[in-house]
């Protein structure tokens, strides 16, 4: 029976694999722009993945994740952009051929510096729980994003609100994803090589946030989630493990930050508002805090919906003769949407399975 059920797993991950691999070339037939939701959808994964570190393992609720993702972009866009050669006289003569950063240099890179702003955001948090934490974080990430928005003068770091343009693509091994590849004369979008790397990392990150979850660190964020003061009577290092947690967590979303920053080519202010953050917090919660498949299937589905409500949007706008906006009407749905997920599952929609008996059942 046990042979059966790990054999059917295998066929399932087999062929899950296999539609993930062709999803990028079909979606390409209709249409670069279905191929760019996918790409964007799996960027909020990653973002998704990293925020249930801190708030699905260790119990910490981040309202503030956006900033590590504006980290991570900015640093790939400063370092792969002509801003700071162009700025910078002493840059100009290190770099006269441009910073043009390898992709093996900027996911380390980005992972370790979102890492360290998430240490230095969880330093003064640890006494903090509930909605003081939440509180903390959301001013943090507002601070982050009016640092961004004002960074341009007197010394223009950031270029302000006017954002920084120019970015590089991602290349390695001789293979620029910024054009299409030809492949046995069938013609690969560059959106379609992005999609590829991007699943990569999605794939990476799972593995990791999987063992992390099944090791003793993992228990102990989980001990700390349930119960601090009984974590702490056991001999688990709070302090430590809330920092780790911090830092684990911020570091996915620095690569993430990072790879849109080359995907979009374009990074600004205006993209990490306070409503990024609660998006992710959003995706997080509605697919199963805690849980990497819900994690992963609601960032999925909170990522596409807007896209997918646009043709709904439309329509309806149509029957009310142009008084509501259509961008309104979208984010009007999405809340429906939310609010009636929350009501049919408030543990999300693929919550965590049970370990162990309940007390009402003995």
């Amino acid at each position: 029976m046990n042979l059966i059920t790990k054999q059917n797993k295998l066929a399932v991950y087999v062929l899950g694999a296999l539609a993930l691999l062709i999803l990028p070339l079909l979606l390409q037939s209709a249409g670069n722009a279905w191929v760019r939701i996918a790409d964007v959808a799996l960027l909020y994964v990653l973002l998704a993945l990293g925020l249930n570190i801190v708030v699905g393992y260790a119990g910490l609720l981040d309202l503030g994740y956006v900033a590590f993702f504006a980290v991570g972009a900015y640093m790939f866009a400063l370092m792969a952009s002509p801003h700071m050669t162009e700025t910078f006289e002493g840059f100009k003569a290190l770099f006269p051929n441009g910073l043009h950063t390898p992709l093996w240099l900027v996911i380390p890179l980005a992972a370790g510096l979102a890492a360290f702003f998430g240490v230095l955001l969880g330093a003064p948090t640890l006494k903090l729980r509930g909605d003081y934490l939440a509180i903390v974080t959301l001013g943090f990430g507002e601070i982050i994003r009016v640092f961004l928005n004002n960074l341009d003068h007197p010394v223009n770091i950031t270029n302000g609100p006017k954002g920084l343009a120019q970015i590089d693509s991602i290349s390695f091994f001789g293979l620029d994803l910024g054009k299409s590849l030809d492949v046995l004369g069938f013609k690969v979008a560059s959106v379609s090589l992005y999609y590829y790397l991007f699943l990569a990392l999605v794939v990476v990150s799972i593995i990791i946030c999987h063992r992390l979850e099944l090791s003793r660190i993992g228990r102990a964020w989980m001990a700390i989630r349930e119960d601090e003061i009984a974590a702490k009577a056991m001999g688990i290092n709070t302090r430590n493990m809330k920092l780790l947690a911090f830092g684990m967590g911020a570091s996915f979303g620095g690569v993430s930050g990072a790879m849109f920053g080359a995907f979009q080519g374009f990074v600004s202010p205006e993209s990490f508002s306070l409503m990024e953050s609660v998006m992710i917090v959003a995706m997080v919660v509605l697919g199963g805090i805690g849980h990497l498949p819900g994690v992963v299937l609601g960032a999925v589905l909170l990522a596409a919906l807007p896209e997918v409500l646009r043709y709904v949007a439309g329509p309806l706008q149509d029957m009310t003769g142009g008084r509501l906006d259509a961008s309104i009407l979208r984010q009007l749905l999405i809340a429906l949407a939310m609010i009636i997920i929350m009501l049919w599952k408030p543990r999300g929609l693929w919550p965590t399975p049970d370990h162990g008996k309940s007390l009402e059942a003995k």
